[in-house]
């Protein structure tokens, strides 16, 4: 009977499970599919992972050749960045035998030597393919780079002019131009990149296509007739949240399909950034650098033109996952269960939600961590904490067990202090990075949300088992892992001799007097307690530091500043920018949480 009620119990976990993530996994219906399923324009790198232009690793003409196959069923033309680099120069020739027209760039930096060679290779395609290269773009983002001056992009403008037939430009964000506006005498055509997500000040999606629409104008107003090419535009699928522009595949989608209706209802030149994920990206940029594609790295599709969009597309794939990971979590820990079958249904109950719970997080962490890992030091970072993760899930679990039994374990509790402070180890060190210069580093809530729900989870477990009675010491680091200090032993007499208490509460009471510690002991567990007080103070304070300096960060912003002139307006604005990011709030609240039981253990250890 108790089996037949324990397998009743999780077979509801796993369908209530299932439900959830079929009801937060449903379709998004984003608006108008774009006309024939294709784009006027796509930017266009065809680098894979392992390639860098930093590294000097490229594609072969072969992978070029397959990604422009690829790309002519989604657009009619691309934006490529560079000519001369390795294979590059291929690229007109295959996009004529595929069918698509160019907007060719020049690569420029600080070495003229490179750029003369640039330049070179970029006027012989733009002459000997005319009908591909429409149009050319000499430098991008060069002066926002601060790789050249004015004047020294002016002389490479002029001698790209004089001797092609194509239209000419440079391509910059849109503030380029209203600070040298020398340029738009110099080119034959305005490129401009509105990208709301990078803005100063951070623009939701809700709001993105009427920013598009007023920056348009502004640059219009100074562009003297000429024609505008909006060069760049899009919208991240992955990375850090800035403010309240949140990085998602149905906020890229619908970012693109608002921009084509927007595009073709004012008669907007536009090309998209981009076609395929360029994993490099992220040595420069972190994740969100990684993750503006219509292509993920692997040549897959992120998102469709045309249909409804769906967030996590192989939803059902990692609910597969989790289910399986459950099933395996209660076979490794089915002797326990049908001890917690003989007490109580309700205790079973919590046990095997917990399960659940911890395979859910387990299953998003270690997926993510993939997926964002693009060099081989980032795929060992997350081989290395979902290990980490993985046995810290199991020894949480076993602390529950001991917590819903009334019994102790001192082994593994020893364990899961020892990782819980190798992992407030890594949140203090990860918050240092984004608190002084964190624009382009994701938080990593992920990473720490077993450790982070786990010890919420024994909180809560250990205040009902204590009858409800509320006590500093129940949310401890050393109550919450059932260890007084990570060295300590405790002996077979004295183990029976707790045992043979009934009462819980009195249990937790005599700890210290059942392991019989000396002088010296309790000495070093004053000075742990110590340690593990100024540690909670530590995450406290850098806690507070993070939302300093994205303040910070934001106060800075040249364009904010010209906004919000009044610097109590301008810090206001910062603050709400930084208070509104949820990923930001999020790893806030994670760090507060890892800190109370190492202040709890402080404050009951000095006692």
């Amino acid at each position: 009977m108790r089996t037949i009620r324990t397998i009743s119990i999780i077979v509801l976990i796993i369908l209530a499970n299932g439900l959830f993530n079929w009801l937060t996994n449903l379709p998004h219906d984003i608006g108008n599919d774009i006309p024939q399923g294709k784009l006027n324009s796509l930017s266009f790198a065809p680098y894979r992972d392992g390639q860098s232009p930093l590294e000097g690793k490229f594609p072969t003409a072969a992978q070029i050749d397959a990604d422009l196959a690829l790309l002519a069923d989604k657009t009619y033309s691309i934006r490529t960045y560079a000519s001369s680099e390795s294979e590059m120069s291929s690229i007109p020739a295959l996009a004529q035998k595929h069918g698509l027209t160019m907007t060719q760039g020049a690569w420029l930096n600080s070495a003229d030597k490179d750029n003369q060679q640039e330049i070179k290779v970029l006027i012989h395609a733009a002459n000997t393919y005319p009908d591909v290269v429409k149009r050319v773009i000499v430098g991008n983002e060069v002066l926002l780079r601060k790789d050249l001056k004015i004047d020294q992009l002016i002389n490479y403008i002029r001698t790209v002019k004089k001797a092609v037939k194509q239209p000419v430009s440079y391509a910059d964000v849109w503030s380029i131009y209203m600070k040298y506006p020398q340029l738009i005498n110099e080119v034959d055509f305005v490129t401009i990149h509105i990208l709301p997500y990078w803005e100063d000040d951070p623009v939701t999606i809700e709001k993105a296509p009427e920013h598009i629409v007023n920056i348009y104008k502004k640059v219009q107003e100074k562009a003297a007739g000429k024609d505008i090419l909006i060069g760049e535009s899009g919208w991240p699928s992955a990375g850090r949240q800035r403010g309240s522009a949140v990085p998602s595949v149905v906020n890229e989608a619908r970012f693109i399909r608002e921009l084509i209706q927007l595009a073709n209802k004012n008669h907007f030149d536009y090309n998209i950034v981009e076609a395929v994920n360029q994993s490099w990206k992220s040595d420069l940029e972190g994740v969100v650098g990684a993750n503006w594609g219509l292509f993920a790295a692997d040549r897959t599709e992120v998102f469709p033109l045309t249909g409804s969009v769906y967030e996590t597309p192989r939803w059902a794939v990692g609910l597969f996952q989790v289910t399986g990971l459950f099933l395996f979590i209660t076979l490794c820990f089915w002797r326990q269960i049908k001890e917690l079958a003989t007490l109580h249904p309700a205790k079973l109950g919590v046990f095997l939600v917990f399960g659940q719970l911890l395979s859910a997080l387990l299953v998003d962490e270690i997926n993510w961590l993939w997926v964002t890992s693009f060099n081989d030091w980032q795929r060992v970072y997350a081989v290395t904490a979902s290990l980490l993760s993985t046995v810290m899930a199991g020894l949480f679990l076993h602390r529950a067990y001991t917590l819903l039994t009334q019994s102790i374990t001192v082994r593994s509790g020893a364990w899961l202090y020892t990782l819980y402070m190798i992992f407030v180890g890594f949140a203090l060190y990860k918050t240092y990075g984004i608190a002084l210069d964190g624009r382009y580093i994701s938080f990593p809530y992920l990473t720490t949300c077993i450790p982070v729900i786990g010890v919420i989870c024994l909180m809560v477990v250990g205040y009902f088992m204590s009858d409800r009675r509320f006590s500093l010491r129940l949310f401890s680091l050393n109550e919450l892992t059932n260890v007084t200090h990570p060295s300590f032993k405790i002996n077979e007499l004295q183990f029976s001799e707790f045992a043979t208490a009934t009462d819980s509460s009195e249990r937790m009471r005599n700890i210290s007097e059942l392991i019989g510690h000396s002088a010296v002991d309790q000495l070093q567990d004053k000075v742990l307690g110590y340690l593990m007080f100024i540690t909670g103070v530590a995450l406290l304070v850098i806690a507070v530091a993070l939302l300093v300096g994205e303040t910070y960060a934001f106060a800075h912003g040249g364009d904010l500043i010209l906004a919000y002139p009044d610097s109590s307006d301008l810090v206001w604005r910062a603050f709400i920018l930084t208070v509104s990011n949820e990923q930001l709030i999020k790893w806030f609240l994670s760090l507060i949480v890892l800190a109370i039981p190492l202040l709890t253990n402080g404050c009951t250890k000095r006692d």
